[in-house]
């Protein structure tokens, strides 16, 4: 499964084409909608929730219901476009019209700067209406698709908040993923730990007066998946090279870990290493998940457990200091509309692309032309891992 996005934050829509799906896979519109709904959730968000309230169209590879093998078109609009219609024009308009919205004075640790010297634009809206977060919308809407191949399969994905301004959220012992799920889902911060709720929304309620943002942490937990995907074979086949890739690909991602993490490196092997067991009712098992479900870049069957790390928004509505690239003089930089914080939803884009990549390896190893077919195969290989 392969798939390509495009559209611009405050363009007409938002695109993507997903190519390399079985035929048969049952899909609507309400599967992919309630993704997005999720992403648009969480407290911190700002102004532009509340003028997008994103649905999904689903412009070809699916009738009646059900994927038919060829590409897949989705397809968002964005409300927000009669606002910014000659602004954003595909044509070409008058130099006063061009000088509206005109972006020269680029916001530190944002794409700005950079991107206007490597494509040579004196316009910095050029870089950031691509560069925006609002990019992934397609990303989760894509994952939505993948989250329902995944749960035909008997894969669930989870994922929640575990640090958000620098505040912990601890899971109980012996929460399974769907309570994780459950309760992350009835948090407003996607916490599975109500006793910090309050103290994190106050901090970021604080961190909206000063004009400031702040980051987090935001763990993806997927179960039901079995061992064997990926491969140790050749880096580039490695499954949690690909996750790590697809994770700090998130806009605002910093780093990203598997189950212990960097904590690996304060520990000796005796405490990392997940010792193997075996039952004839669950086959090869493991006592812990240090590891992440992850062993020399293939799945081991245990879940799989991602964290990864987001800084703080660089939109600013108090504004660091930058310099204007027209005259070279110090200003403050450009302010758009910005959130406090987006960990809250990073976290539901951060299952979505997960969802995504674990798709797409399910689809290489049991490589099927139908739905049907590639549920006979992946249960076939299940029971085989049983018996090995």
């Amino acid at each position: 499964m392969r798939y390509i996005t495009a559209g611009e934050s405050h363009g007409p829509q938002l695109t993507a084409i997903i190519e390399g799906l079985p035929a048969g896979l049952p899909l609507t519109t309400e599967d992919i909608n309630i993704e997005l709904a999720r992403r648009q959730t969480g407290y911190g968000r700002g102004g532009r929730m509340k003028i997008e309230k994103d649905q999904v169209q689903i412009l070809s590879g699916v009738r009646h219901g059900k994927t038919i093998g060829a590409p897949v078109t989705l397809v968002v609009e964005n409300r927000d476009w009669k606002n910014w219609t000659t602004i954003m024009a595909a044509e070409d308009v008058s130099e006063e019209a061009k000088a509206v919205r005109k972006v020269t004075r680029p916001r530190p640790g944002h794409a700005d700067l950079v991107g206007g010297m490597k494509y040579h634009h004196r316009d910095l809206r050029n870089v950031l209406e691509r560069s925006s977060a609002r990019e992934t919308t397609m990303r989760v809407a894509i994952g939505a698709v993948a989250k329902k191949l995944l749960s035909e399969l008997g894969v669930i994905v989870a994922g929640h908040v575990t640090v958000l301004g620098g505040i912990k959220a601890t899971i109980p012992d012996g929460m399974s993923i769907q309570e994780i799920k459950e309760r992350s889902e009835a948090s407003e911060i996607r916490v599975v730990d109500p006793t910090v709720e309050e103290e994190i929304k106050a901090l970021i309620d604080a961190t909206k007066k000063k004009g400031d943002t702040i980051g987090g942490v935001v763990e993806v937990i997927i179960g039901g998946v079995p061992a064997g995907l990926g491969s140790y074979v050749q880096w580039d086949k490695k499954l949690d090279a690909k996750l790590a890739q697809a994770i700090v690909s998130i806009n605002a991602f910093k780093g990203v870990e598997f189950g212990v993490g960097f904590e690996a490196g304060n520990l000796p092997g005796s405490l990392v290493m997940d010792e193997i067991q075996w039952s004839e009712a669950d086959g090869y098992t493991r006592k812990n998940d240090n590891l992440g479900g992850f062993e020399g870049g293939m799945t081991n069957g245990e879940a799989i457990v991602i964290k990864g790390v987001m800084k703080p928004i660089p939109t600013l509505y108090k504004p660091l200091q930058t310099i204007d690239i027209e005259t070279k003089e110090p200003y403050k930089a450009s302010v758009e509309r910005s959130d406090s914080t987006a960990v809250p939803a990073a976290s539901v884009v951060a299952e979505n692309v997960a969802a995504t990549v674990l798709a797409t390896a399910f689809l290489e190893k049991f490589g099927s032309d139908s739905f049907d077919e590639l549920k006979a195969a992946v249960a076939a290989y299940r029971e085989y891992l049983k018996n090995y």
